[in-house]
């Protein structure tokens, strides 16, 4: 018994040193920012990355090894390599079309700790040369189309690879079932120069012997009419809806095999075929809605048996394959659904149901009734000031579901052709008194991680946050969209350069930017000019150079690379961002580098006033801000292309950069400081963008505060001012002028929507009006650009920035004031996640604390009247006092401060 005691304290001895060292360990394994991505691009660029998180503070990596295998063979080591780099290490080998790889990653890190080996896998796509699918068709008419074949599969089947796309939205079908959970495919690019296709593991879907193999297509954004009612630019793309589909399979005994489509398939086209049964989608149209039919729905249309006859072959189009590229960026998923709320009775006597947020997607239902029986669903975001359902800010979008019932007891529809930017719907056609168990609300947004949160301890505030991500969620379905609901639905440079940073905050958005960028690429035109929306979907080249909007080739990819670390996109986008500035340049170096020409939006929706004798309008010039904008975006190129190695072409935007400067002060501001468009988006430009020399600075501040203070404390700006002004306030001191601006509830002011029952972003700050009546015309009741104040929220209110690309390095500064008793916000870095939260009270901090991911440093500074008036739970020595702040530097881990 003795001996075995004595053993005990042996063992447990053995172990002491284990307990003690530090452990790290690695988390988040991705390819090219995607977890196991599948279908990725053989020839083009691989990265992976990692997160570390470790159980010791002050920690990070110090080495790393990388080892890439397929089918046990090893292709590529890397080798033990010195260094921090986590979030970006490139593939050095080659890779072959529709294979699978593992990759392993080990890491060392300052504490003499080494990892476990980690493995996951991704699967390369195929290239152009690799298609032996065909294009088919069936009508030459934009209509949704139903393509199905039989095959045979002689072998048991290891592994199988579905490569698809379509011209239109795609839904395919392996005996019966659903190939994966993507809606809305392929997703939304320029078409004609990059046409996505998405990869699917259907190994589990297929069998040994008889298969049926099925799709699903219709008119999408392909050939749907993405052009606000422009008829020369109906059909831009084309007018067909055809499909190409490659199912790659290995046997279990190494032999291969294809199911291609091609001349054999059938099809068959509801609207034109009324006898033949399908799934049900007579119609389908991204503004105008989906039309169902369930007395042509034969539910095992799909199966391997399936009831219907189809007596038409599919026709073969010869259309290129050199633009099919793999996917980039997740693709659009549905998510919870969001059950019914309310039933309302208008007072027109109208059926509503009220699903309590505007929301993106498509309603689920179950309805029953009489064979031929009609029930229309119409979307709206609003009821109007008597209560009644509000449709016009639709414009032409008609924004209807019709589903035609079968009569076979009770029934459910669902639209997945087409989306909709609703709170309300209106029912029409149903006989008795709705149910709120019979409806539901879908949402779809693009499927990245949702990373970041704030809150607050004022529920208005949370709530304008809850607007926000709500707005956020809504408007990036695959594109950055301007709103949801109406017949637009476009990507709007100017409102995804300005939302950018809220955006990556809240969201895992590099992939999805990194496809958007690349479609900018693509309809830049040659001179640099950038279209107003990307895809490009507009007839000619009216405001093709609009500043604030195509300023986003250079402030998005720069605000890219301080977001996710990742210099790729800047090597990527160069040319382009080079292109736009070399076309300001062109148009202006004649006038000494003024651009006082040129069509633009300028402050796009500023504060004004219809009746305005006394000139209360907040007009901002035009050309002013453009020239702002010039030299803004000259400055980023000069930045990129230093880092990039490119010494002379810095030197040179330098240079130009400063002309630019010298001809807007020559040309719009006095000697004594007063800008010629006296607003506060015009002071708000000249001092974000460092327009204005030192000596006149202050009183340029002083300005704006004497603006903001005639108008009572509300927000004047439009689109480009308001991403800026509160980040202005705060960098010069004034704070407490933000705060009250975030605060103002009349309108013009974020809380005005707040009050006014706003569950997202409006796009005018008056969209309704203090009586309760609805702004006529252009008006979205979910348009994230206002949204922009998030940034100021989590940046400098909490006080969470990048100090570093990829917030390798990090500052963390809390602004407290607005009578806000605590404040917290946290985002998801390429590190791992950073978070900060502090307490106050009378606006004086009383408690911060702060979390600091593995491999990154930190400059925590802490509000404080004196150095000696902070404590910490960590031991930490302050490095310094400064304007009010304590200073600390720290590495990872989680801090505690008290002020006294």
């Amino acid at each position: 018994m003795k001996n075995r005691h004595y053993l005990l304290i042996l063992i447990g001895l053995l172990w002491l040193p284990a307990l003690s060292m530090a452990k790290i360990r690695i988390t988040d394994m991705r390819v090219n920012g995607l977890d196991c991505p599948l279908g990725t691009d053989p020839d083009g660029k691989t990265v992976f990355s990692w997160i570390l998180t470790s159980d010791k503070n002050e920690t990070f990596q110090e080495a790393y090894q990388v080892v890439v295998s397929s089918q046990g063979k090893k292709l590529w080591d890397s080798g033990k390599v010195k260094s921090d780099n986590s979030i970006a290490v490139a593939y050095e080998g080659t890779l072959t079309p529709d294979t699978e790889y593992t990759w392993t990653v080990q890491v060392w890190d300052n504490h003499g700790s080494t990892s476990k080996k980690v493995t996951s896998k991704w699967q390369t796509g195929i290239r152009t040369g690799d298609w032996k699918a065909q294009w088919i068709t069936a009508s030459g008419t934009p209509v949704p189309t139903y393509f199905r074949k039989t095959e045979n599969l002689s072998g048991n089947i290891r592994k199988a690879t579905a490569y698809i796309t379509s011209h239109g939205i795609y839904e395919a079908f392996i005996n019966g079932k659903r190939v994966g959970d993507y809606e809305l495919t392929p997703g939304w690019t320029t078409y004609l120069k990059r046409l996505q296709y998405q990869a699917y593991d259907v190994t589990s879907l297929l069998q040994k012997g008889k298969n049926m193999i099925a799709a699903t297509v219709s008119p999408g954004w392909y050939s749907g009419g993405m052009n606000t009612g422009d008829p020369k630019n109906r059909y831009k793309y084309g007018k067909d809806v055809s499909l190409l589909m490659q199912i790659n399979i290995e046997y279990a005994d190494g032999t291969k095999a294809c199911i291609l489509t091609d001349g054999e398939w059938e099809c068959c086209v509801p609207a034109e075929e009324e006898t033949s049964k399908t799934g049900g989608i007579t119609f389908a149209n991204i503004y105008d809605g989906e039309t169902i039919d369930a007395r042509l729905m034969d539910a095992s249309w799909a199966n391997i048996q399936p009831q219907s006859v189809w007596s038409r072959k599919a026709k073969v189009m010869d259309m290129p394959k050199n633009h099919l590229i793999a996917t980039v960026s997740e693709p659009v998923k549905a998510y919870q659904a969001i059950p019914a709320k309310e039933i309302i009775v208008t007072p027109k006597g109208e059926k509503v149901i009220d699903f309590g947020q505007n929301i993106v997607g498509w309603e689920r239902v179950k309805l029953s009734g009489k064979k031929g029986d009609q029930v229309r669903i119409t979307h709206a975001e609003v009821l109007d000031k008597d209560g009644n359902f509000y449709t016009t800010n639709m414009r032409s979008a008609k924004t209807t579901s019709l589903f035609i019932l079968n009569g076979e007891g009770e029934e459910r529809f669902e639209p997945r052709h087409t989306f909709y930017g609703f709170r309300y719907i209106r029912v029409e056609g149903l006989e008795g008194d709705l149910r709120l168990e019979d409806f539901e609300a879908v949402p779809v947004c693009s499927g990245f991680d949702r990373i970041g949160e704030f809150s607050s301890s004022n529920p208005v505030i949370n709530q304008l946050q809850h607007n926000i991500e709500w707005g956020f969620w809504d408007n990036f379905v695959d594109v950055p969209t301007d709103c949801p609901q109406r017949d637009e639905r476009l990507g709007w440079t100017g409102d995804a350069q300005v939302f950018f940073r809220t955006a990556s905050f809240l969201g895992r958005v590099d992939n999805f930017f990194n496809k958007w960028l690349a479609d900018l690429r693509a309809d830049q035109r040659t001179d640099g000019r950038v279209p107003r929306v990307i895809p490009d979907s507009y007839h000619g080249d009216y405001r093709t150079a609009a500043t604030g909007w195509a300023d986003a080739a250079t402030i998005v990819p720069w605000n890219h690379y301080m977001a996710f670390g990742n210099i790729s996109v800047l090597e990527q986008q160069y040319d382009s961002m080079k292109g736009w500035v070399d076309y300001m340049v062109s148009r202006s170096k004649d006038r000494g580098y003024l651009w006082n020409n040129g069509d633009h939006y300028g402050d796009w929706l500023f504060y004004s006033l219809s009746n305005d004798p006394g000139g209360r309008s907040a007009v901002t010039s035009s050309h002013l801000v453009a020239q702002c904008f010039f030299a803004h975006s000259t400055d980023i190129v000069s930045r990129t292309a230093k880092l990039l190695g490119k010494q002379d072409e810095a030197d040179y935007y330098t240079e130009v950069a400063s002309k630019v400067r010298k001809a807007y002060m020559d040309e719009y501001v006095t000697p004594n400081g007063l800008i010629s468009s006296d607003t506060q988006t015009a002071y708000v430009l000249a001092l974000h963008f460092d327009m204005l020399p030192e000596h006149l600075r202050e009183q340029a501040v002083e300005r704006l505060v004497r603006n903001i203070e005639r108008y009572d404390n509300h927000i004047t700006t439009g689109f480009l001012g308001t991403s800026y002004i509160c980040h202005v306030l705060t960098k010069y001191g004034k704070s407490d002028v933000a705060y009250k601006l975030l605060l103002q509830e009349t309108c013009p002011s974020w809380i005005y929507s707040v009050r006014k029952g706003a569950t997202t972003i409006w796009e005018r700050w008056n969209s309704i009006q203090p009586d309760g009546l609805i702004l006529e015309g252009m008006n979205s009741f979910n348009h994230y650009s206002y949204g922009a104040i998030g940034d100021w929220l989590y940046r400098s209110a909490v006080g969470i920035k990048e100090a570093a690309p990829g917030y390798k390095k990090i500052v963390v500064q809390p602004h407290t004031g607005g009578g806000f008793n605590h404040m917290n916000a946290s985002t998801m870095t390429p590190y791992g996640k950073v978070a900060a939260g502090w307490t106050a009270e009378e606006d004086v901090l009383k408690t911060l604390e702060v979390e600091i991911p593995v491999n990154t440093s930190a400059e925590i500074l802490v509000p404080a009247s004196g150095m000696d008036n902070v404590k910490n739970e960590n031991n930490l020595t302050p490095s310094g006092y400064e304007n009010g702040y304590a200073k600390f530097t720290v590495g990872s881990g989680k801090y505690k401060f008290m002020v006294k």
